[in-house]
């Protein structure tokens, strides 16, 4: 008789690279040079719609489809729906000059911005089982989401500008969450602490 061996399984290691320090920059920049013009500091121009598509909306895109194959579902669902809100918001400000349908009221992007901040908010609590780090980026997002909204709602550009300001603070946490990232796996210990929940 016969003796069946036993199934052997092979174990596949992942060796690929982090994806979020990429994510994360690539969302930090371009938050805090959008903000910089909420806030005040300049017109919005090329410099921050080429980043809203090329930076902040294909390479977050490019991090989600990574964080994907690295069987992450929050970094996938985060990088790829903030990569093309960036995409979609310089739509609906280049597609009305371009002849492609009318530009968007104050209350239709008071929708938007809400239902953003909607998004971002229930994204806060998943943060609540990851970092302090993330936790600030998504917290003060939420907020910045609630102020724009705001903003647009009440037509009161002070509002706004307290957003810009809000928004270069949250675009900063993200750059050094992913910063602190490569710092940590270079040196091969903390440098940049981003306090795991315990």
């Amino acid at each position: 008789m016969q003796q069946e061996s036993p199934e052997s399984t092979t174990e596949i290691k992942d060796t690929t690279a982090n994806p979020a320090p990429l994510g994360l920059m690539a969302f930090g920049m371009t938050t805090v040079l959008l903000n910089f013009h909420n806030a005040g500091f300049f017109a919005l121009g090329t410099m921050i719609l080429s980043m809203g598509i090329f930076y902040g909306g294909i390479a977050q895109i490019i991090a989600g489809a990574m964080e994907w194959k690295k069987n992450n579902t929050f970094g996938t669902l985060a990088f790829t729906s903030y990569g093309l809100f960036w995409i979609s918001l310089v739509g609906l400000l280049v597609m009305p000059q371009v002849g492609l349908g009318e530009a968007a009221s104050d209350s239709a992007m008071v929708a938007y911005l809400s239902m953003w901040g909607l998004f971002t908010g229930v994204m806060f609590i998943a943060t609540l089982k990851l970092n302090r780090a993330l936790q600030f980026i998504f917290g003060s997002l939420t907020l910045l989401f609630i102020l724009l909204a705001l903003g647009h709602a009440t037509g009161n550009s002070t509002i706004t500008q307290i957003a810009g300001y809000e928004g270069i603070i949250c675009g900063l946490s993200s750059i050094y969450t992913g910063l602190a990232q490569v710092l940590n796996e270079v040196y091969g210990r903390v440098v940049a602490p981003i306090w795991p929940v315990k």
